[in-house]
């Protein structure tokens, strides 16, 4: 693409003026720097070159290639299948669908390749009703047909799936259980986080505890709502962040964890075409269960 610099953007940066023109991102536009496909006056430029106005800018930025999800052969734990609907259990470390940065591996390439057909829905996320955390291990419902993924989907925003969670948190709560409310949206000052926010989206989370520890305690979470990292905001917001949660708490190398001490171990929900009420529990992996024990028999841990 040619164009001629204007007075408004004289002074500029040369990156800036690409991406703005061109709309691809800074990182593209860094990329396409370093290969030398930005040129001001007919030579390469840096990224960081002030423009003057008169001056002819050429560039060419490769087209972003969006992400797809293809069947992939890789196996994944099927607690339950039938011709509507699997449930799985998800592995920490999967991410659960493709996005950028993870195009192949998820747990929808998983499942495709598994069925061997398409799955109703959003194109990169075929047949999920809910989803989890790429390190949050355990259950999840994955939809066949149109019919089960409008019914389930239904069924979430009338609260009436129920997921409960096993996690590992630091310290022990004043109260053996409790309700933690919050609206949770992108936290205003880092854009990778969530927090709880005034405008943010309700968020409930009812807590028990089931095991102490000596500087920690393993608690049931149970989700009324499922926003992005509910779990792990509403846990440090009351002081007690998930054990080994690199994002709301601090990496924690010694338990061994792929990520944040969390695992949803039970979903019910009536299906949708039998109204039969179904009920299915996993266990923790065993880096989950090796931690538990490592907090149990330590007073350092």
């Amino acid at each position: 693409m040619f164009h001629a610099v204007t007075t408004e953007e004289a002074g500029k940066r040369t990156d800036v003026v690409v991406a703005r023109l061109s709309g691809a991102t800074r990182a593209q536009v860094a990329q396409a720097v370093k290969e030398g496909k930005v040129l001001v006056n007919g030579s390469a430029a840096k990224a960081s070159r002030p423009l003057e106005a008169g001056e002819r800018l050429e560039f060419e930025i490769a087209p972003r290639l969006e992400p797809v999800a293809i069947a992939e052969a890789i196996e994944i734990p099927i607690v339950y299948e039938d011709e509507d609907l699997i449930v799985v259990d998800k592995p920490a470390g999967m991410v659960t669908h493709p996005a950028r940065g993870a195009t192949g591996g998820t747990l929808v390439n998983a499942v495709l390749g598994h069925v061997g057909r398409a799955l109703p829905g959003h194109e990169l996320r075929p047949g999920l009703v809910h989803r989890l955390d790429r390190d949050t291990s355990g259950l999840l419902v994955v939809a066949k047909n149109e019919a089960t993924l409008s019914a389930l989907g239904i069924a979430m925003k009338a609260r009436v799936v129920k997921r409960e969670y096993r996690g590992l948190v630091r310290g022990i709560p004043e109260h053996e259980r409790g309700t933690i409310e919050g609206p949770i949206a992108r936290d205003p000052h880092n854009r990778l986080k969530f927090a709880i926010v005034a405008d943010g989206k309700p968020a409930i989370t009812h807590y028990e505890t089931l095991l102490r520890f000596p500087k920690a305690c393993e608690l049931l979470f149970r989700l009324e709502t499922g926003r992005t990292h509910q779990i792990r905001v509403h846990a440090a917001a009351i002081g007690h962040p998930l054990i080994n949660d690199p994002v709301y708490g601090k990496l924690e190398p010694v338990f061994g964890l792929r990520g944040q001490a969390l695992h949803a171990w039970r979903l019910s929900f009536t299906h949708p075409r039998s109204g039969i009420a179904l009920e299915f529990e996993a266990d923790p992996p065993p880096e989950y269960v090796r931690a538990r024990e490592l907090l149990a028999g330590s007073s350092e841990a």
